[in-house]
């Protein structure tokens, strides 16, 4: 009996090195990837901080004291012609917030559809939908401008926003999702008890759906956001207060009368601080998700 008593605690404590070396191993490789995707950001945040002679010298991993100086750059009135931050954010966010709730939105409710009903041109459907997800915005992008200028809708946001309904890579996201953590037997009964079609939708599936809605709602967010090509194809002739953050950032890069490095950087800097804002609100959703996921009855 001793000896089976002490070949089961040397298993036991074999297994416990084998899960305390895989847990260190993953420690440090997730370690090193989180310090390699940081690293960019870090750098971005020190030359905000520093002049435009030490940041030509080269990299440097001390931040400087030099970031009043140029945020009184990048607000002369020489930068104001071109980047107005105020104006950028106010016209970004209009975009972006519609956009993302537009694209989240629908595609939720088109995946909702796909999975719940059944129809004859279920899987046709579904299979056009990733037929249009296969096609880039730029192989359109000589049509959908002729259209807008036929409609007259040039200059304006709602061809940045309109378009977002349609989102055919989300909406796969959203049924794979579906199929995996969405069972019908909660719709069923949610008809029994009379409740609505829509309103099962948003009491029941919307709730049910946070942690995808919440990855999708960053990656929309972040799309939209740092979406130049779009706006600088709609937004032909419109004054620098109508213009989008990343236009305006793209305007003083691209000129040759502001090569002040500092301040260009912390333009930039400033433009990535709704990102981060939004993935914090956001990621919360998602580790709650997944903690959720992993908990069995």
């Amino acid at each position: 009996m001793s000896k089976m008593n002490s070949v089961y605690g040397k298993t036991k404590d074999n297994y416990r090195t084998k899960i305390i070396l895989k847990s260190a191993i993953l420690f440090i490789w997730f370690t090193i990837l989180t310090i390699i995707c940081l690293f960019p950001i870090y750098i971005l945040l020190v030359n905000a901080t520093r002049d435009h002679t030490s940041i030509a010298n080269g990299i440097s991993f001390i931040p400087s004291t030099h970031i009043f100086d140029n945020y009184k750059m990048v607000t002369s009135a020489d930068y104001r012609l071109n980047y107005r931050a105020l104006y950028g954010y106010r016209n970004s966010l209009i975009i972006t917030c519609c956009s993302c709730f537009l694209t989240v939105f629908f595609s939720a409710l088109t995946a909702y559809g796909i999975h719940v009903y059944d129809f004859k041109l279920k899987e046709i459907s579904y299979a056009v939908v990733l037929l249009v997800m296969m096609v880039p915005m730029q192989v359109t992008s000589a049509g959908f401008l002729s259209f807008m200028s036929k409609i007259h809708l040039t200059n304006t946001y709602w061809p940045l926003i309109l378009p977002s309904i349609a989102a055919p890579g989300v909406v796969y996201f959203m049924r794979s999702y579906m199929k995996s953590s969405f069972p019908l037997d909660i719709v069923e009964a949610a008809r029994i008890d009379g409740c609505g079609e829509f309103r099962t939708f948003v009491s029941i599936a919307i709730p049910m759906m946070k942690p995808a809605i919440a990855v999708q709602a960053i990656f929309a967010f972040i799309a939209s956001w740092n979406n130049f090509y779009t706006p600088n194809m709609i937004l032909i002739n419109v004054k620098v207060s109508k213009k989008t953050l990343p236009m305006m950032i793209s305007a003083i890069q691209s000129s040759d009368r502001f090569n002040d490095y500092g301040a260009i950087y912390l333009a930039i800097a400033m433009a990535i601080i709704p990102i981060i804002i939004a993935y914090v609100f956001l990621s919360r959703f998602i580790i709650a998700g997944v903690a959720l996921g992993g908990v069995k009855e």
